[in-house]
This record gives structure tokens, C-alpha cells and sequence, in this order.
């Protein structure tokens, strides 16, 4: 399968075939200061994403000790993707970007320890207190 998606003011695009290894709606306090909520985000194989456009970088050691790269288009501001040092075969699409996010419904909430009381989550989704095992297999060693 094919999806595209684009940021809010149309000036990065994205391609990704296939489907994704896991989705997922990350309360962590990190994803709450990028979006006031949650977020919720597929991971893909980072060759299945083609993207056409400037992009803009924010880098930060996360509570794994591993480096996120988080990347958003610099003209709108709007969070597009995101590696991790640990995985970088791997890159984790925000599905609010594709233009049908209803085409991947996300299966689990992690980081639900840190979760507003407010929050919203679907009961039938398992929760995960903390961060759940990698998605997908590990690096090739070099």
C-alpha cells in the first residue's frame, strides 16, 4: 500500500509504501510539549519513506540515553517524522500528517505513567506504562 502526506502548509511531501511496523499514541512528556497531547505515530522502515522538501532538525538525548532526531518542516512549524539513534533503519511517521490518517489505526498507548488525567484513551488499545520493546529487529552491526 502507498500513502502521502504533507505538513500544514504543503511545503515538505511524503511518500511511504508498505504497512507499518507498529502505531501507537506516545504520552510521553516529550510528544505532550510537540503536540499538547498525546501523538500518535506508525513506525516504518526508513527506506519506505520517500520525502520531498526542506526539513528542519531538533536533536535531544531521550530518557533511554539514546538520540531522537526530531524533524518538522521549518516554514509551518509542523512535526512531521522522527529517528532514534538506537534504530535509525527505522522512522516514525505522525499519522495527523497523512492525507488519510485513518488508513493506519494506531494498536497501543505507551507512556501511559505519563499521561495527563484527562487523557483520552481507547480502552480496547493495550497500555503500556512505560516505553514497550524496539519495534522491529535491531541494527546490522558494521
Amino acid at each position: 500500500m502507498e500513502r502521502t502526506g504533507r505538513c500544514l502548509c504543503g511545503q515538505v511531501t511524503f511518500r511511504v509504501t508498505g504497512d507499518p511496523v507498529t502505531s501507537r499514541v506516545c504520552w510521553c512528556r516529550d510528544c505532550q510539549h510537540i503536540a499538547g497531547n498525546g501523538t500518535v505515530n506508525a513506525i516504518f522502515p526508513a527506506s519506505a519513506v520517500s520525502i520531498e522538501g526542506r526539513l528542519a532538525e531538533f536533536r535531544k538525548i531521550a530518557d533511554s540515553g539514546n538520540e531522537l532526531r526530531r524533524r518538522f518542516c521549518p516554514d509551518c512549524g509542523c512535526h512531521l517524522f522522527a529517528v532514534s539513534s538506537a534504530r535509525p533503519q527505522l522512522m516514525v511517521l505522525r499519522l495527523g500528517t497523512l492525507d488519510d490518517p485513518s488508513s493506519i489505526r494506531p494498536s497501543v498507548n505507551i507512556w501511559t505513567a505519563s499521561a495527563p488525567a484527562w487523557a483520552c484513551m481507547d480502552p480496547d488499545l493495550e497500555h503500556v506504562e512505560r516505553q514497550p520493546a524496539p519495534a522491529g529487529p535491531p541494527p546490522t552491526p558494521t
